[in-house]
């Protein structure tokens, strides 16, 4: 086994999705790392390329503009990636749904220009109620998918966990085993630091305008995703309405979870999960978490205070009040 100095760290970013990439890693000193940057590169842009709704020419805008029961050849990884979200949809009992498109776009949080006023919002449509799992059918075989409703799907929620799980595969192609790579907020670690310490990721205060660590959380071999209201949001009425959007009422979420933090095994599902959990709230994602026996942390707004739930392994924690 390879001691602590004969390791070197590496850093390589770029960007992608709207933000950047970062890879951290330890590898044998003096290696070449343009090879590994390159395929690093290669493997976030496939990804925004198929899953992207701001690229006109993405594989999921031409799954949107595809006409109704017509099987439709996808890349393996949209494939994949649209597997898993239906998947996590029936789970949550339609919480994860990712045929809110239209309801994205018209909230103004979407790739056009479209901004919400007080006219908009009279003007929005009930919320139609229709089971996603039912109406989009993939077939993870051939690689093929068929729309039997008409659907505007949005990969927003689940996506960069999977462009951050794409970084991890190619990592482990190059036989790196200690890394720390992400997009944003979703990271997946392998192995520990040479020293044996286990990584190290800070976790935001979710409050709006201001860049505070909360807490820090240690990883190894795992991953880990946030859901909140405080990066993203328009004010309409006096009143802020956040970008995630809750299939069941039509309309961005109206609960107190600030942000929920989930850890598994693969950054694509703890993307996902993470937002399931958001739109259930912050009395109903604990239940379905210790249900589930899911690792998840609850940050709820209590007045002007910030509550923490806690659920290791299925089980409730001691809650937390912080400022």
């Amino acid at each position: 086994m390879k001691t602590s100095t004969e390791w070197q760290r590496y850093s390589l970013n770029g960007e992608t999705m709207g933000s950047r990439y970062t890879a951290l890693f330890y590898a044998r000193p003096e290696l070449d790392t343009r090879q590994i940057s390159h395929s690093l590169t290669r493997a976030v842009a496939r990804a925004d390329q198929q899953m992207s709704t701001w690229k006109p020419d993405s594989d999921l805008n031409r799954l949107n503009a595809a006409p109704l029961q017509e099987w439709i050849t996808v890349p393996d990884e949209l494939a994949t990636v649209l597997s898993a979200a239906l998947r996590v949809n029936r789970q949550s009992g339609g919480a994860f749904d990712i045929a809110v498109g239209d309801l994205v776009d018209a909230w103004g949080f979407g790739p056009g220009e479209l901004s919400i006023t007080e006219q908009a919002l009279d003007g929005l449509p009930a919320p139609t109620r229709r089971s996603t799992s039912a109406a989009l059918v993939v077939d993870s075989h051939r690689n093929q998918v068929r729309k039997q409703a008409q659907l505007n799907l949005n990969l927003n929620g689940i996506a960069k966990g999977f462009g951050v799980d794409e970084m991890a595969r190619c990592l482990d192609r190059f036989g790196i085993t200690r890394y720390l790579v992400g997009i944003d907020g979703e990271m997946r670690a392998r192995g520990s630091k040479p020293d044996g310490q286990p990584w190290v990721v800070a976790m935001e205060k979710p409050r709006r305008g201001v860049r505070e660590v909360m807490g820090v959380m240690e990883l190894s071999d795992a991953a880990i995703a946030t859901s909140g209201d405080y990066r993203h949001w328009v004010d309409v009425r006096g009143q802020s309405f956040a970008h995630t959007m809750n299939p069941a009422t039509g309309a961005p979420l109206c609960n107190a979870l600030a942000a929920v933090t989930v850890v598994a095994s693969s950054c694509m599902l703890a993307d996902a999960w993470a937002t399931a959990l958001m739109v259930l709230g912050e009395t109903h994602g604990p239940r379905l978490a210790q249900e589930r026996g899911m690792d998840a942390l609850f940050v709820v707004r209590d007045g002007s205070q910030l509550k923490e739930i806690s659920i290791v392994g299925g089980h409730l924690q001691a809650q937390v009040q912080t400022r």
